[in-house]
Protein backbone atom coordinates (compact mmCIF):
# COMPACT_ATOMS: atom_id res chain seq x y z
CA UNK A 1 0.00 0.00 0.00
CA UNK A 2 2.83 2.39 0.92
CA UNK A 3 4.68 1.61 -2.33
CA UNK A 4 1.58 2.38 -4.35
CA UNK A 5 1.23 5.64 -2.46
CA UNK A 6 4.83 6.59 -3.26
CA UNK A 7 4.34 5.69 -6.90
CA UNK A 8 1.27 7.79 -7.01
CA UNK A 9 3.04 10.68 -5.33
CA UNK A 10 5.99 10.34 -7.70
CA UNK A 11 3.61 11.04 -10.55
CA UNK A 12 1.40 13.63 -8.99
CA UNK A 13 3.49 16.15 -6.93
CA UNK A 14 5.13 19.31 -8.11
CA UNK A 15 8.93 19.19 -8.16
CA UNK A 16 11.11 22.14 -7.10
CA UNK A 17 14.70 22.06 -8.31
CA UNK A 18 17.29 24.75 -7.72
CA UNK A 19 19.80 25.30 -10.47
CA UNK A 20 22.52 27.94 -10.84
CA UNK A 21 22.18 30.07 -13.95
CA UNK A 22 25.27 32.28 -14.42
CA UNK A 23 24.99 35.90 -15.59
CA UNK A 24 21.22 36.01 -14.88
CA UNK A 25 19.64 38.56 -12.56
CA UNK A 26 16.21 39.24 -11.13
CA UNK A 27 13.85 40.59 -13.69
CA UNK A 28 15.60 39.07 -16.75
CA UNK A 29 13.83 36.61 -18.98
CA UNK A 30 14.90 33.02 -18.32
CA UNK A 31 15.02 30.43 -21.05
CA UNK A 32 12.94 27.44 -19.96
CA UNK A 33 14.41 24.01 -20.32
CA UNK A 34 11.26 21.92 -19.80
CA UNK A 35 7.55 21.90 -20.33
CA UNK A 36 5.19 22.34 -17.43
CA UNK A 37 8.03 24.13 -15.56
CA UNK A 38 8.19 27.54 -13.97
CA UNK A 39 11.40 29.43 -12.97
CA UNK A 40 11.76 31.69 -10.01
CA UNK A 41 14.92 33.51 -8.81
CA UNK A 42 16.04 32.00 -5.51
CA UNK A 43 19.34 33.89 -4.85
CA UNK A 44 21.42 36.45 -6.79
CA UNK A 45 25.23 36.76 -6.29
CA UNK A 46 27.17 40.04 -6.41
CA UNK A 47 28.62 39.25 -9.85
CA UNK A 48 25.13 38.95 -11.38
CA UNK A 49 24.78 35.15 -11.34
CA UNK A 50 21.49 33.83 -9.95
CA UNK A 51 20.13 30.59 -8.51
CA UNK A 52 16.81 29.75 -10.16
CA UNK A 53 14.04 27.69 -8.66
CA UNK A 54 12.65 25.23 -11.26
CA UNK A 55 9.18 23.92 -10.47
CA UNK A 56 7.95 20.77 -12.28
CA UNK A 57 4.17 20.42 -12.49
CA UNK A 58 2.15 17.40 -13.48
CA UNK A 59 -1.32 18.80 -14.08
CA UNK A 60 -2.88 15.35 -14.26
CA UNK A 61 -1.92 14.08 -10.83
CA UNK A 62 -1.52 17.31 -8.96
CA UNK A 63 -4.86 16.95 -7.17
CA UNK A 64 -4.07 13.47 -5.96
CA UNK A 65 -0.67 14.54 -4.55
CA UNK A 66 -2.18 17.36 -2.61
CA UNK A 67 -3.90 14.94 -0.27
CA UNK A 68 -0.59 13.43 1.06
CA UNK A 69 1.81 16.45 1.47
CA UNK A 70 5.42 15.96 2.69
CA UNK A 71 4.54 13.42 5.38
CA UNK A 72 5.38 10.50 3.14
CA UNK A 73 8.89 11.83 2.19
CA UNK A 74 8.10 11.98 -1.48
CA UNK A 75 11.40 13.69 -2.53
CA UNK A 76 14.69 12.14 -3.60
CA UNK A 77 18.06 11.94 -1.81
CA UNK A 78 19.38 15.30 -0.52
CA UNK A 79 16.20 17.01 -1.75
CA UNK A 80 14.07 19.33 0.37
CA UNK A 81 10.29 19.05 0.60
CA UNK A 82 8.06 22.02 1.34
CA UNK A 83 4.30 22.08 1.39
CA UNK A 84 2.71 24.71 -0.79
CA UNK A 85 -0.80 26.08 -0.49
CA UNK A 86 -3.34 23.35 0.03
CA UNK A 87 -0.69 20.93 1.40
CA UNK A 88 0.83 20.28 -2.00
CA UNK A 89 4.42 18.91 -1.62
CA UNK A 90 7.16 20.79 -3.43
CA UNK A 91 10.58 19.12 -3.84
CA UNK A 92 13.72 21.11 -4.48
CA UNK A 93 17.48 20.69 -4.41
CA UNK A 94 19.12 22.91 -1.73
CA UNK A 95 21.62 25.65 -2.70
CA UNK A 96 24.84 24.15 -4.04
CA UNK A 97 23.11 20.98 -5.19
CA UNK A 98 21.75 20.04 -8.61
CA UNK A 99 19.91 17.12 -10.21
CA UNK A 100 16.38 15.69 -10.14
CA UNK A 101 14.90 16.37 -6.69
CA UNK A 102 12.48 13.45 -7.24
CA UNK A 103 15.35 10.98 -7.25
CA UNK A 104 18.70 12.43 -6.19
CA UNK A 105 20.38 15.89 -5.71
CA UNK A 106 24.13 16.02 -6.26
CA UNK A 107 26.21 18.63 -4.46
CA UNK A 108 27.98 21.05 -6.82
CA UNK A 109 31.73 21.83 -6.59
CA UNK A 110 31.08 25.49 -5.66
CA UNK A 111 28.46 28.16 -5.15
CA UNK A 112 30.66 31.23 -5.43
CA UNK A 113 34.27 32.15 -6.21
CA UNK A 114 35.15 31.99 -2.52
CA UNK A 115 34.63 28.22 -2.69
CA UNK A 116 37.49 27.93 -5.23
CA UNK A 117 41.23 28.55 -5.08
CA UNK A 118 42.41 32.06 -5.94
CA UNK A 119 43.49 30.96 -9.43
CA UNK A 120 40.11 29.31 -10.21
CA UNK A 121 36.62 30.67 -10.88
CA UNK A 122 33.23 29.22 -9.95
CA UNK A 123 31.25 28.60 -13.13
CA UNK A 124 28.15 26.39 -13.31
CA UNK A 125 28.97 25.12 -9.81
CA UNK A 126 32.42 24.02 -10.96
CA UNK A 127 35.87 25.56 -10.22
CA UNK A 128 37.42 26.24 -13.61
CA UNK A 129 40.43 28.19 -14.91
CA UNK A 130 39.24 31.77 -15.65
CA UNK A 131 41.98 32.22 -18.29
CA UNK A 132 40.36 29.74 -20.72
CA UNK A 133 39.27 31.85 -23.71
CA UNK A 134 39.60 35.12 -21.77
CA UNK A 135 42.68 36.80 -23.36
CA UNK A 136 43.57 37.84 -26.92
CA UNK A 137 46.08 36.41 -29.35
CA UNK A 138 49.71 36.47 -28.17
CA UNK A 139 48.85 37.77 -24.71
CA UNK A 140 49.67 36.37 -21.32
CA UNK A 141 47.04 35.46 -18.75
CA UNK A 142 47.43 35.39 -15.00
CA UNK A 143 44.55 34.23 -12.78
CA UNK A 144 44.33 36.50 -9.74
CA UNK A 145 41.53 36.46 -7.20
CA UNK A 146 39.35 34.29 -9.49
CA UNK A 147 39.71 36.81 -12.36
CA UNK A 148 41.69 36.51 -15.60
CA UNK A 149 44.30 39.31 -15.85
CA UNK A 150 45.55 39.69 -19.42
CA UNK A 151 48.78 41.45 -20.41
CA UNK A 152 51.05 41.72 -23.40
CA UNK A 153 54.53 40.14 -23.08
CA UNK A 154 57.64 42.34 -22.80
CA UNK A 155 58.40 43.91 -26.15
CA UNK A 156 54.79 43.61 -27.29
CA UNK A 157 51.94 46.05 -27.12
CA UNK A 158 48.29 46.22 -28.06
CA UNK A 159 45.03 45.24 -26.41
CA UNK A 160 45.78 42.08 -24.38
CA UNK A 161 42.09 41.18 -24.48
CA UNK A 162 42.15 41.29 -28.30
CA UNK A 163 45.70 40.78 -29.65
CA UNK A 164 49.35 41.68 -28.85
CA UNK A 165 51.98 42.45 -31.47
CA UNK A 166 55.73 43.16 -31.44
CA UNK A 167 56.30 46.87 -31.03
CA UNK A 168 58.82 49.30 -32.53
CA UNK A 169 60.31 51.45 -29.72
CA UNK A 170 60.27 54.58 -31.89
CA UNK A 171 56.58 54.16 -32.55
CA UNK A 172 55.98 55.05 -28.90
CA UNK A 173 56.87 58.64 -29.75
CA UNK A 174 54.58 58.79 -32.82
CA UNK A 175 52.30 60.36 -31.97
CA UNK A 176 54.21 61.93 -29.09
CA UNK A 177 52.71 61.36 -25.66
CA UNK A 178 54.42 64.57 -24.46
CA UNK A 179 53.04 68.10 -24.22
CA UNK A 180 53.94 71.20 -26.24
CA UNK A 181 57.51 72.54 -26.33
CA UNK A 182 58.86 69.10 -25.44
CA UNK A 183 60.84 66.33 -27.05
CA UNK A 184 60.19 62.59 -26.87
CA UNK A 185 63.09 60.13 -26.65
CA UNK A 186 63.17 56.35 -26.25
CA UNK A 187 65.41 55.58 -23.28
CA UNK A 188 65.80 51.92 -22.32
CA UNK A 189 62.77 51.14 -24.41
CA UNK A 190 60.60 53.67 -22.56
CA UNK A 191 59.34 56.94 -24.09
CA UNK A 192 60.78 59.79 -22.05
CA UNK A 193 59.53 63.39 -22.22
CA UNK A 194 61.66 66.45 -21.51
CA UNK A 195 61.26 70.21 -21.96
CA UNK A 196 63.13 72.02 -24.72
CA UNK A 197 66.10 74.16 -23.67
CA UNK A 198 64.90 77.37 -22.06
CA UNK A 199 61.51 75.92 -21.17
CA UNK A 200 60.23 74.47 -17.94
CA UNK A 201 57.13 72.80 -16.56
CA UNK A 202 55.60 69.33 -16.73
CA UNK A 203 56.70 67.73 -20.03
CA UNK A 204 53.69 65.46 -19.98
CA UNK A 205 51.22 68.34 -20.01
CA UNK A 206 53.38 70.99 -21.71
CA UNK A 207 56.39 73.25 -21.11
CA UNK A 208 56.61 77.03 -21.24
CA UNK A 209 59.10 79.84 -20.79
CA UNK A 210 60.02 80.53 -17.20
CA UNK A 211 58.62 84.03 -17.64
CA UNK A 212 57.17 86.31 -20.28
CA UNK A 213 57.24 89.52 -18.20
CA UNK A 214 58.34 90.71 -14.77
CA UNK A 215 54.99 89.83 -13.23
CA UNK A 216 55.76 86.13 -13.71
CA UNK A 217 58.70 86.44 -11.30
CA UNK A 218 58.96 87.05 -7.56
CA UNK A 219 59.08 90.60 -6.20
CA UNK A 220 62.91 90.59 -6.00
CA UNK A 221 63.42 89.12 -9.50
CA UNK A 222 63.00 90.41 -13.02
CA UNK A 223 62.31 88.69 -16.37
CA UNK A 224 65.36 88.67 -18.65
CA UNK A 225 65.57 86.47 -21.77
CA UNK A 226 62.49 84.58 -20.57
CA UNK A 227 64.22 83.71 -17.26
CA UNK A 228 63.68 85.10 -13.76
CA UNK A 229 66.96 86.58 -12.56
CA UNK A 230 67.75 88.60 -9.39
CA UNK A 231 66.98 92.27 -9.93
CA UNK A 232 70.07 93.25 -7.93
CA UNK A 233 72.16 92.03 -10.85
CA UNK A 234 71.44 95.44 -12.41
CA UNK A 235 73.90 97.10 -10.00
CA UNK A 236 77.35 98.05 -11.28
CA UNK A 237 80.72 96.79 -10.15
CA UNK A 238 81.47 97.67 -6.54
CA UNK A 239 77.92 98.95 -5.93
CA UNK A 240 75.50 97.62 -3.31
CA UNK A 241 71.84 96.79 -3.83
CA UNK A 242 69.88 98.79 -1.29
CA UNK A 243 66.43 97.42 -2.14
CA UNK A 244 64.22 96.27 -5.02
CA UNK A 245 61.23 98.31 -6.15
CA UNK A 246 58.82 97.07 -8.84
CA UNK A 247 61.29 94.38 -9.98
CA UNK A 248 64.04 97.02 -10.39
CA UNK A 249 67.12 97.34 -8.18
CA UNK A 250 67.88 100.51 -6.20
CA UNK A 251 71.70 100.63 -6.27
CA UNK A 252 74.14 102.90 -4.46
CA UNK A 253 77.89 103.30 -4.17
CA UNK A 254 79.48 102.69 -0.75
CA UNK A 255 80.28 105.74 1.34
CA UNK A 256 83.36 107.52 0.06
CA UNK A 257 83.15 105.87 -3.37
CA UNK A 258 82.42 107.77 -6.55
CA UNK A 259 81.01 106.78 -9.92
CA UNK A 260 77.67 105.38 -11.14
CA UNK A 261 76.01 102.72 -9.00
CA UNK A 262 74.60 101.10 -12.17
CA UNK A 263 77.95 100.92 -13.98
CA UNK A 264 80.93 101.10 -11.61
CA UNK A 265 81.81 102.48 -8.18
CA UNK A 266 85.47 103.29 -7.60
CA UNK A 267 87.49 104.50 -4.57
CA UNK A 268 87.72 108.21 -3.82
CA UNK A 269 91.49 108.00 -3.56
CA UNK A 270 94.45 105.72 -4.11
CA UNK A 271 96.94 107.73 -2.00
CA UNK A 272 97.16 110.74 0.36
CA UNK A 273 98.00 113.00 -2.58
CA UNK A 274 94.51 112.42 -3.99
CA UNK A 275 92.82 113.91 -0.88
CA UNK A 276 91.95 117.58 -0.09
CA UNK A 277 93.49 119.55 2.82
CA UNK A 278 90.47 119.07 5.08
CA UNK A 279 90.67 115.29 4.65
CA UNK A 280 94.34 114.69 3.98
CA UNK A 281 94.62 110.94 4.70
CA UNK A 282 93.59 108.16 2.30
CA UNK A 283 92.18 105.13 4.18
CA UNK A 284 91.06 102.16 2.09
CA UNK A 285 90.15 104.42 -0.82
CA UNK A 286 88.36 107.05 1.29
CA UNK A 287 89.74 110.52 2.18
CA UNK A 288 89.47 111.13 5.90
CA UNK A 289 90.48 113.66 8.56
CA UNK A 290 92.53 111.63 11.04
CA UNK A 291 91.13 113.76 13.87
CA UNK A 292 87.66 112.27 13.27
CA UNK A 293 86.93 110.10 16.28
CA UNK A 294 90.53 110.23 17.53
CA UNK A 295 90.04 112.39 20.67
CA UNK A 296 87.70 112.25 23.65
CA UNK A 297 84.58 114.26 24.35
CA UNK A 298 85.27 118.02 24.61
CA UNK A 299 88.93 117.65 23.61
CA UNK A 300 90.74 119.66 20.94
CA UNK A 301 92.44 117.90 18.02
CA UNK A 302 95.24 119.36 15.95
CA UNK A 303 97.03 117.70 13.07
CA UNK A 304 100.77 117.43 12.94
CA UNK A 305 101.13 116.20 9.47
CA UNK A 306 98.67 113.28 9.47
CA UNK A 307 99.03 112.58 13.21
CA UNK A 308 96.16 113.77 15.46
CA UNK A 309 97.24 115.55 18.69
CA UNK A 310 94.57 115.61 21.41
CA UNK A 311 94.45 118.12 24.32
CA UNK A 312 91.91 119.58 26.72
CA UNK A 313 91.10 123.31 26.45
CA UNK A 314 92.88 125.65 28.90
CA UNK A 315 89.83 126.03 31.13
CA UNK A 316 89.18 122.29 31.23
CA UNK A 317 90.87 119.18 32.50
CA UNK A 318 90.59 115.40 32.08
CA UNK A 319 91.88 112.71 29.73
CA UNK A 320 91.81 114.21 26.23
CA UNK A 321 91.47 110.73 24.75
CA UNK A 322 88.35 110.03 26.84
CA UNK A 323 86.64 113.22 28.10
CA UNK A 324 87.50 116.82 29.03
CA UNK A 325 85.50 118.67 31.74
CA UNK A 326 85.54 122.06 33.46
CA UNK A 327 87.92 122.57 36.40
CA UNK A 328 86.67 122.10 40.03
CA UNK A 329 88.41 122.87 43.34
CA UNK A 330 88.99 119.16 43.77
CA UNK A 331 91.19 119.27 40.70
CA UNK A 332 93.75 121.38 42.74
CA UNK A 333 94.72 118.18 44.52
CA UNK A 334 94.58 115.88 41.45
CA UNK A 335 97.31 114.94 41.00
CA UNK A 336 98.53 115.34 44.61
CA UNK A 337 101.14 118.12 44.73
CA UNK A 338 102.19 117.31 48.35
CA UNK A 339 105.09 115.22 49.64
CA UNK A 340 104.96 111.64 50.77
CA UNK A 341 102.69 110.81 53.71
CA UNK A 342 100.95 114.15 53.23
CA UNK A 343 97.41 114.94 52.16
CA UNK A 344 96.13 117.75 49.97
CA UNK A 345 92.95 119.74 50.61
CA UNK A 346 91.65 122.67 48.56
CA UNK A 347 92.32 126.00 50.29
CA UNK A 348 93.13 129.64 49.69
CA UNK A 349 96.26 131.76 49.84
CA UNK A 350 96.60 135.18 51.49
CA UNK A 351 94.99 136.87 48.49
CA UNK A 352 91.95 134.58 48.57
CA UNK A 353 92.86 132.64 45.44
CA UNK A 354 92.28 128.93 45.51
CA UNK A 355 95.36 126.84 46.04
CA UNK A 356 96.24 123.37 47.36
CA UNK A 357 97.07 123.06 51.10
CA UNK A 358 99.37 120.23 52.23
CA UNK A 359 99.25 118.57 55.70
CA UNK A 360 101.08 115.59 57.14
CA UNK A 361 98.96 112.55 57.79
CA UNK A 362 97.85 112.02 61.41
CA UNK A 363 100.76 110.61 63.44
CA UNK A 364 103.34 112.02 61.01
CA UNK A 365 105.65 115.01 61.27
CA UNK A 366 107.88 116.81 58.87
CA UNK A 367 107.55 119.11 55.83
CA UNK A 368 104.28 118.22 54.05
CA UNK A 369 105.57 119.74 50.81
CA UNK A 370 108.44 117.23 50.69
CA UNK A 371 108.17 114.36 53.20
CA UNK A 372 106.37 113.48 56.41
CA UNK A 373 107.78 110.90 58.86
CA UNK A 374 105.68 108.87 61.19
CA UNK A 375 106.08 109.92 64.88
CA UNK A 376 107.27 107.76 67.78
CA UNK A 377 103.77 107.41 69.16
CA UNK A 378 100.16 108.30 68.63
CA UNK A 379 99.02 107.90 72.27
CA UNK A 380 100.43 107.48 75.81
CA UNK A 381 99.78 103.75 75.56
CA UNK A 382 102.67 103.47 73.12
CA UNK A 383 105.14 105.04 75.64
CA UNK A 384 106.67 103.76 78.94
CA UNK A 385 104.89 104.64 82.16
CA UNK A 386 107.39 107.43 82.91
CA UNK A 387 106.98 108.95 79.43
CA UNK A 388 104.13 110.81 77.78
CA UNK A 389 103.27 111.02 74.05
CA UNK A 390 103.71 114.69 73.18
CA UNK A 391 103.86 115.78 69.54
CA UNK A 392 104.10 112.12 68.55
CA UNK A 393 107.28 111.68 70.72
CA UNK A 394 107.70 109.80 74.03
CA UNK A 395 109.20 112.45 76.30
CA UNK A 396 109.50 113.18 80.07
CA UNK A 397 106.15 114.61 81.18
CA UNK A 398 107.87 116.62 83.92
CA UNK A 399 109.61 118.97 81.51
CA UNK A 400 108.28 122.48 82.28
CA UNK A 401 105.39 121.26 84.32
CA UNK A 402 106.35 121.97 87.97
CA UNK A 403 107.18 125.28 89.72
CA UNK A 404 110.73 126.40 90.29
CA UNK A 405 112.23 124.53 93.21
CA UNK A 406 109.50 121.87 93.16
CA UNK A 407 110.33 118.27 92.63
CA UNK A 408 108.66 116.23 89.81
CA UNK A 409 108.09 112.53 89.56
CA UNK A 410 106.74 111.07 86.24
CA UNK A 411 104.09 108.51 86.96
CA UNK A 412 101.45 106.98 84.70
CA UNK A 413 102.55 109.28 81.85
CA UNK A 414 101.83 112.33 84.09
CA UNK A 415 104.02 114.80 86.02
CA UNK A 416 103.55 114.61 89.83
CA UNK A 417 104.88 117.87 91.37
CA UNK A 418 105.74 118.29 95.08
CA UNK A 419 107.33 121.05 97.13
CA UNK A 420 110.53 119.96 98.93
CA UNK A 421 110.46 119.30 102.68
CA UNK A 422 110.48 122.53 104.66
CA UNK A 423 108.64 124.31 101.85
CA UNK A 424 105.04 124.79 101.14
CA UNK A 425 102.87 126.25 98.47
CA UNK A 426 101.49 125.19 95.04
CA UNK A 427 104.10 122.95 93.48
CA UNK A 428 102.80 123.93 90.04
CA UNK A 429 103.22 127.65 90.77
CA UNK A 430 105.83 128.22 93.51
CA UNK A 431 107.22 126.71 96.73
CA UNK A 432 108.33 128.86 99.70
CA UNK A 433 110.11 128.33 102.99
CA UNK A 434 107.88 127.42 105.84
CA UNK A 435 107.94 130.11 108.66
CA UNK A 436 107.67 129.15 112.40
CA UNK A 437 106.54 131.40 115.23
CA UNK A 438 107.40 131.00 118.94
CA UNK A 439 104.52 129.79 121.07
CA UNK A 440 103.98 131.67 124.37
CA UNK A 441 103.98 129.57 127.42
CA UNK A 442 101.58 130.29 130.14
CA UNK A 443 102.15 129.22 133.58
Amino acid sequence: MMEQRHQLLGLTFMVLAIVALPQLAIGKKIEKRCLNCSYRTYYTYGDGRALQRVVYRDPVYTRAAQSYGCSGSPCGVNAVCQEAAGGRPVCSCPPGYSGNPLTHCNRGECLDNVDCRGDLQCKDNRCVNPCVGACGIGSNCDARNHVAVCSCPAGYNGDPYHACHLNDPEEQCHPSPCGVNTKCEIINGVPTCSCHHGYLGNPLSGCRHECEHDGDCSSRDMCSNFKCVPSCGQCGSGASCKTVSNHRAVCECPKGYIGSAYTECRPECYGDSDCPAGRPACFYGICKNTCDGACGVGADCNLRGLTPVCSCPRDMTGDPFIRCRPFTKEDLCDPNPCGSNAICVPGHDNTGRERPVCNCLPGHTGNPLTHCTRGECLSNNECPDHRACINYQCIDPCIGKCATGASCEPKAHLAVCRCPPGQSGDALVSCRQTRTFPVAKYH
